[in-house]
């Protein structure tokens, strides 16, 4: 099928057609970097770098540009408090949100504008604006006139008063309407300003994404995405005043991705519930959070379960979080596999970039999978769906491991070679979701404390010595058979009991912590 895509605008999926043919140009909104990045603040650049590649797979040159926003009411409010210039906070949190992408293998973002590299720009948009009597100074402010604008409402499907009872907007005398938004603030004592034809002052909030869309990729864009506590105000906002400006449709696809939630409540930085990215990688990897976050179709809240880190006793990291872990390890102990068989790392392996329509493989069952999972991407990028056919074809490539014995022969056979295209495909398909990239943490297998290894090493080897024993004893009615069994067996369930997991396989037994 054609790849189709929701778009909030139209509230349904539409059959993805670019603005220009072969190109596709992406605008996502950005954080305003006032403080540490939340593993919230992670989804909108995880699903989105997902979709970019999921576009260049199928031949698309894809250009993203997500904004910094380096001027704020919430910057100067929070470099007031640490004692520090805005500019000094705006750059650390900028390299703090730079660190956590990386970590979480966003790398499609071609262009970070910052805002205060755009003014000039937004001051000719506002001047464009009131000329067309859309927009209007006030005492210094400038304010969008939102009786001038028809259609004003559409994105989100409501008219200008349910949007005000709805939401928090900025009270001020210098309105015409109440729902009038800023485009131009008058500078206040010892906040940062800019000079204007309205006197000096900063840049209203959407204003500046209306304005390095505009500048970096042009007056129409094909897709426009954000959370969905951006639908409004802010991009209602956003598209009122830029298809005011150029007078043409401002994004062809307005894509709104779900929100993380915990239980009934939601994380926010208000309520204090927050887990940041730098303390989450203590505990799980960079891959980990973002496969947690594409095992939720992007339209959808991405629930953490029940968890409040404020609690006495609270787990390290929330119950879905946990989970994802659990389920990531599946891959991560398949890749730790396929190095012992192959001779070569997992996360190194080349696979192909892009679609390859009619490909043959030695498995039809392969064949079926990538049809399946592709379904999956073409349904509004349902990564969801596509994960579920990743588990499926990770649960036959450890099968045919097994029957084959592959871990105890490096002999050439078709099952070795079946197995290897196979794994091939799974990385093919990783790839596609941003993972796979990274090679499996030091911590999976083994350990690096000596003691503890020898420790572990002393009691598999008394493990498989009891095993051994038992196997020898070939009347199944001897009673001291069952009982060296029931030793082995306890010896793995207390083992489990602290966190430690036996995997026995032909070469050995190996162990790892989770």
């Amino acid at each position: 099928m054609a790849l189709q895509v929701y778009s909030t605008l139209t509230r349904k999926k539409e059959v993805f057609t670019p603005i220009r043919p072969g190109q596709v140009s992406m605008y996502v909104c950005g954080p305003t970097v006032y403080k540490p990045s939340h593993i919230g603040h992670m989804v909108g650049p995880v699903i989105f770098d997902t979709v970019k590649r999921y576009l260049r797979y199928l031949g698309y040159q894809v250009t993203w540009v997500t904004n910094i926003t380096d001027v704020d009411d919430k910057l100067i409010i929070a470099a007031e408090k640490q004692n520090t210039t805005v500019a000094e906070l705006a750059k650390r949190m900028t390299d703090d949100y730079f660190e956590c992408l990386k970590s979480l293998n966003v790398t499609g973002i071609d262009h970070f504008p910052r805002a205060t590299d755009h003014i000039s720009g937004m001051i000719e948009m506002m001047q464009t604006l009131i000329g067309k009597d859309l927009a209007y100074p006030s005492s210094g402010d400038v304010y969008f006139d939102i009786s001038k604008d028809e259609d004003y409402g559409k994105l989100c499907n409501r008219d200008p008063e349910q949007l005000e009872a709805g939401s928090r907007i900025e009270v001020s005398d210098r309105k015409r309407n109440p729902g009038d938004f800023a485009l131009w603030k008058s500078a206040k004592p010892g906040e940062p300003s800019w000079e204007s034809p309205w006197g000096a002052g900063r840049p209203g909030w959407h204003i500046e994404c209306s304005c390095m869309a505009w500048k970096l990729l042009g007056e129409m864009i094909d897709i426009h995405g954000g959370g969905l506590d951006l639908q409004f105000p802010h991009h209602e906002n956003e598209l009122a005043q830029s298809e005011s400006f150029t007078g043409k449709p401002f994004a062809r696809y307005w894509m709104h991705n779900g929100l993380l939630k915990m239980g009934a409540g939601k994380m926010a930085g208000s309520i204090g519930n927050v887990l940041n990215v730098v303390e989450a990688l203590k505990h799980v990897s960079g891959e980990t959070l973002r496969f947690f976050m594409l095992t939720t179709h992007y339209r959808s809240p991405i629930d953490l379960g029940d968890w409040d880190p404020r609690s006495p006793g609270a787990p390290v990291i929330p119950p879905g979080l946990d989970n994802a872990k659990k389920g990531f390890d599946t891959f991560v102990r398949f890749a730790e596999r396929y190095a012992r068989i192959s001779g070569t790392a997992y996360h190194q392996l080349s696979v192909p970039r892009e679609r390859q329509d009619g490909r043959a493989f030695q498995k039809p069952e392969f064949a079926e999978l990538l049809g399946r999972f592709l379904t999956y991407m073409d349904d509004d990028f349902n990564t969801g769906g596509a994960v579920g056919v990743m588990y499926e074809l990770v649960t036959v490539l450890n099968r045919l491991a097994d029957s084959a014995k592959l871990e105890s022969t490096q002999a050439i056979s078709p099952e070795r070679d079946a197995f290897l295209e196979g794994a091939t495909l799974l990385k093919e398909m990783g790839q596609i979701l941003g993972l796979f990239e990274q090679a499996p943490p030091e911590r999976a297998i083994g350990g690096g404390d000596q003691i503890v290894a020898g420790l572990m090493s002393l009691l598999i080897d008394l493990r498989n010595n009891l095993r051994a024993e038992a196997k020898g004893i070939t009347d199944k009615t001897n009673p001291l058979k069952k009982a060296l069994f029931d030793q082995t067996d306890l010896i793995r369930k207390r083992l489990a009991e602290l966190g430690v997991t036996l995997e026995d396989r032909a070469g050995g037994t190996d162990w790892r912590l989770g």
